[in-house]
C-alpha cells in the first residue's frame, strides 16, 4: 500500500506568534515544527505499512524552512518526502493550498491512501482535507479516531457528541484522523540516522503545471483585511477565603453571567 501523508510546518504554539505586514502568519522569524496533529497521520500511515507492505511519502507546501516538517516525519519512519516550495505560493488560502497539494499528489502518482491530520494548529480550519478529496475525485473519511483497511476499502469510526458512527469507502480514498487514533512514536536514533539518506524532492509551481496566478493572494478565494494583536491579560482579582469562598465564587459567576 502506497500512502501520501500531507503535513504542515507551523509556528510553535509555545512561541510568540505574529503576523507579517501582508497579514500572513510569520513562519520564518519564529520557531516552527511539524504540526502536532499531523504526527497522528504520519503514525497511522507507518502502522498501516508496517502491517503489510508499501511506502509512506510525506508531502508539504511552504517556505524553505517547511522542509523541517518533512524531515521530522522521515525520522519517524516515512520513506521519502516531497516539498513544494515557490515564492508565488505565499499568501495562499485553504482553497489555493488544496490545489497545490492535489497537483503534487497527482505528480507523486495517485496513491492507495491520502492521510491528513484533523487540522493545522495555526489555521485550525480543518477544510483542506475535504477540498483536497474533491480536487482528486476521492471519497473522504474524515475526523476518524479508529481506522482499518481491508479488501480494497477503508473503514473509520467517527465519534460525535451523541454517538459513534462507522464510515466506509472504497480505495483509493482520503482519510483525516484525529488525535485520538494513536500515540505518535518518538524518532529513534536509528530512525534519525536513516532519515539523512532518505530522498526529499523539492518542486516548484512549474513542476506541477501551475501558474502563479492560480495561487498566492491572486488565486485565493479569501483574504485577511486586518489583524489586531490580542490585548494583554489584565491582572486578576484575588479574593481571600475567610470561610465564604464558595459564596463569593457563586456571586462572581452570577455577576459574569457564567451560570
Amino acid at each position: 500500500m502506497n500512502i501520501v501523508v500531507c503535513v504542515k510546518y507551523v509556528p510553535d504554539a509555545q512561541s510568540d506568534r505574529t503576523f507579517s505586514d501582508d497579514h500572513t502568519t510569520d513562519r520564518t522569524n519564529v520557531d516552527g515544527l511539524l504540526s502536532e496533529l499531523d504526527e497522528y497521520a504520519v503514525e497511522e500511515a507507518l502502522k498501516l505499512v508496517e502491517a503489510g507492505e508499501g511506502e509512506v511519502t510525506v508531502l508539504t507546501v511552504g517556505p524553505e524552512v517547511a522542509v523541517e516538517a518533512v524531515k521530522k516525519a522521515l525520522k519517524m519512519g516515512a520513506h521519502k518526502g516531497v516539498h513544494v516550495c515557490d515564492d508565488a505560493i505565499h499568501g495562499s488560502d485553504a482553497g489555493a493550498t488544496s490545489l497545490v497539494l492535489a497537483k503534487a499528489v497527482e505528480k507523486i502518482g495517485k496513491p492507495d491512501l491520502v492521510l491528513t491530520g484533523l487540522a493545522s494548529t495555526d489555521g485550525t480550519m480543518s477544510v483542506v482535507p475535504a477540498m483536497l478529496a474533491e480536487r482528486l475525485g476521492l471519497p473522504q473519511v474524515t475526523q476518524v479516531s479508529e481506522l482499518s483497511v481491508a479488501d480494497g476499502s477503508v473503514k473509520g469510526r467517527r465519534d460525535t457528541d451523541i454517538a459513534s458512527e462507522t464510515v466506509e469507502a472504497s480505495l483509493p480514498a482520503l482519510v483525516g484522523v484525529t488525535d485520538q487514533i494513536n500515540e505518535p512514536r518518538y524518532p529513534s536514533l536509528k530512525g534519525i540516522m536513516a532519515a539523512k539518506k532518505k530522498p526529499v524532492e523539492t518542486w516548484s509551481l512549474s513542476d506541477l503545471g501551475l501558474d502563479a496566478a492560480q495561487v498566492g493572494f491572486e488565486g485565493s478565494w479569501t483574504k485577511v483585511v486586518d489583524v489586531t494583536q490580542r490585548p494583554a491579560r489584565e491582572k486578576g482579582e484575588v479574593q481571600p477565603d475567610e470561610g465564604d469562598g464558595g459564596t463569593k465564587l457563586v456571586e462572581f459567576l452570577n455577576k459574569s453571567k457564567l451560570v
